[in-house]
């Protein structure tokens, strides 16, 4: 019998193995069991052998409370489970608060967080780690190999810049005559909190992954509880120098998270920490983060004053973790836009229950080498013996998303 090509492909076939379908997938966990403690503020990325690594702030409160510490745990591929809680940074009797990590091209893990020096966050100072030992197999805390302060040192034209910056952002916007003179204050303040060369270099820290160009400058988002608006850490050496971006400067624009358009402009989304309409507050850079153009509402993503995060997909579109609401983070959705970010037009809920039920909030998202996304974010709960607390971790799938809020999300 003659075997042509054509059946020889037909019967290597009938061995070959199955196609997978390509359907939604998710799934959830508590990375460990609620708690009275106090657990907030995580970041997730993925390392190169494929384990997973999140870091969080855990005490007893926030920057009030001095056993505050940074705690990770690492989910290890070949087990498929949660190492437990373990220390990553700690300043003895002071707050560590609001991490955030990347692995940078080199495969070094950086950690970035702020220790508040006198109990406030206009006190915060920036510090980061670097690690080359972060993947053993028996799931052992990173091994240091670097510690630095961040100092923060805006150029001696800050006061200027800050006080230009108020005046063009004020002039975009539609004030009424009521409130005029309440407005005028505010450009006032800050821009006097510019002049004084200790309060613009403190109190600057970190929520969002930090960014990292094609030619390996780093960004990181730096945001103030003083000044109520952002500014960005740029270092192209690895943290042996710093400069800083020219102030981004709006209403209460905070926690900066980065994606890039296609043809390479910078896209800052900020929380809302200003008057209503609370929107996802949005700025664009052109010259890889050094200035940044006026502050402005997204016109469908609202805000509650709460972090959020926005990526590039590996696909082009983009992806956002935040709260779709205005007031409350009882909702926490992921939407994709196939349009840089001008609409979104697919939403689905990781979390979506009644006001009082649950806080579901400060997302981070990170899309690993196959493909899949991975989340996690702050869980708190209301219980019989008060709330309880820890940092949920959610998988899935492009698919899952675009599928749709189902009966089984509410």
């Amino acid at each position: 019998m003659k075997i042509t090509a054509a059946v020889l492909a037909l019967f290597l076939s009938a061995f070959a193995a199955p196609t997978l379908a390509i359907g939604p997938e998710f799934s959830a966990e508590l990375i460990f069991p609620l708690e009275d403690w106090h657990n907030h503020g995580s970041c997730i990325v993925e390392c190169p052998n494929g384990d997973l690594l999140v870091c969080w702030f855990h005490g007893s409160g926030e920057r009030k409370s001095d056993d505050v510490v940074i705690r990770g745990a690492r989910k290890i591929k070949s087990t498929g489970k949660w190492t437990k809680p373990f220390l990553m940074a700690d300043t003895p009797g002071l707050p560590d608060t609001n991490c955030c990590m990347i692995i940078d091209p080199r495969k070094r893990l950086w950690l970035l967080w702020p220790t508040i020096q006198a109990n406030t966050w206009e006190s915060a100072l920036m510090k980061y780690k670097i690690s080359t030992t972060y993947m053993q197999p028996d799931g052992e805390p990173p091994i240091w190999n670097v510690m630095k302060v961040l100092h923060a040192k805006p150029g001696d034209d800050f006061q200027d810049k800050v006080e230009k910056a108020a005046k063009t952002y004020l002039s975009s916007l539609d004030i009424p005559e009521l409130l005029a003179p309440q407005v005028e204050l505010w450009r006032e303040h800050i821009t006097q909190q510019a002049g004084d060369k200790l309060t613009r270099r403190l109190g600057w820290f970190t929520r969002a992954h930090p960014y990292i160009l094609d030619d390996n400058t780093m960004l990181v988002g730096l945001y103030s509880d003083g000044f109520s608006f952002s500014l960005v850490a740029r270092t192209n050496d690895w943290g042996k120098t710093w400069e800083f971006s020219d102030p981004i400067v709006g209403g209460g624009n905070i926690q900066p998270s980065f994606a890039r358009k296609k043809n390479g402009t910078l896209v800052a989304y900020m929380r809302d920490n200003g008057p209503p309409p609370k929107r996802v507050l949005v700025s664009e850079s052109d010259d890889g983060g050094k200035t940044w153009s006026t502050v402005y509402d997204h016109a469908t993503l609202p805000n509650p004053g709460a972090g959020l995060e926005v990526a590039n997909l590996n696909d082009g579109d983009w992806i956002c973790i935040y709260n779709d609401t205005e007031n409350g983070r009882h909702s926490l959705a992921i939407s994709i836009s196939d349009d840089e970010g001008a609409t979104w037009k697919w939403t689905r809920h990781l979390e979506l229950k009644p006001p009082g039920k649950g806080s579901f909030h400060y997302p981070s998202i990170v899309q690993g080498a196959n493909g899949m996304l991975h989340t996690s974010y702050s869980y708190f709960v209301p219980t019989p013996e008060g709330e309880r607390k820890s940092i949920k971790y959610a998988t899935f799938n492009k698919d899952w998303i675009l599928a749709g809020d189902t009966g089984k999300d509410k």
